[in-house]
């Protein structure tokens, strides 16, 4: 298998005054499968990993990667496939991606599932009647479905939950630090929904 990857590789759509060598540079964000950053490797690595199936692109870069085998899109953020040991923890962030990641990437009232773009989160009990932004009243929840519900109850609404949130008692148990000069605009979403929710 690795010599496949000992093939020549050639970067297309590079920008002239910079060079090929930028592109051959750029990093890859490497996700677990509940969508939070554990990694950042070079975009070979994260094509012998999408060779292998190991997971899927869902993000790329303009650059097209051609060799004797294939021609893609270099890759700008991928997602592991399969889950890993996660780290036990007494506080775990509480985050957008951690909510939905709790939530498997299902809009908890309709059970549709999708991608960090297609959900919002809900606060079950509303914060015009007193709900707190904590695990225990926070859901992800589609964008129709929010709409739908309209700062209401489920009940008041006609909605019922798949199931109560709660604090989860995991975390990925790799950390990352990045530059915020040289993060790609590609990075961005998936590194905002990563961010700290602060808790009432």
């Amino acid at each position: 298998m690795e010599e496949q990857y000992s093939c020549k590789v050639k970067v297309e759509g590079s920008n002239p005054s910079s060079g090929s060598i930028i592109n051959h540079m750029k990093s890859t964000l490497l996700l677990d499968c509940g969508y939070s950053p554990i990694d950042v490797i070079s975009w070979q690595d994260a094509i012998r990993l999408l060779t292998l199936n190991k997971c899927e692109i869902l993000e790329e870069y303009e650059d097209n990667i051609r060799s004797t085998f294939l021609v893609i899109k270099m890759p700008a953020v991928v997602r592991l496939i399969n889950s890993f040991r996660r780290a036990k923890r007494k506080n775990v962030k509480f985050s957008r991606i951690s909510i939905y990641a709790r939530d498997g990437f299902e809009c908890q009232y309709c059970g549709i599932k999708g991608k960090m773009k297609d959900f919002t989160f809900d606060h079950v009990i509303p914060r015009s009647r007193g709900g707190k932004t904590n695990w225990e009243n926070i859901t992800t929840c589609c964008v129709s479905c929010n709409s739908k519900k309209n700062n209401r109850t489920p009940s008041e609404a006609g909605m019922k939950l798949l199931s109560q949130p709660i604090k989860p008692d995991w975390v990925p148990f790799i950390a990352i630090r990045l530059s915020q000069k040289s993060i790609p605009n590609a990075w961005v979403s998936y590194l905002y929904w990563n961010t700290e929710l602060d808790q009432e």
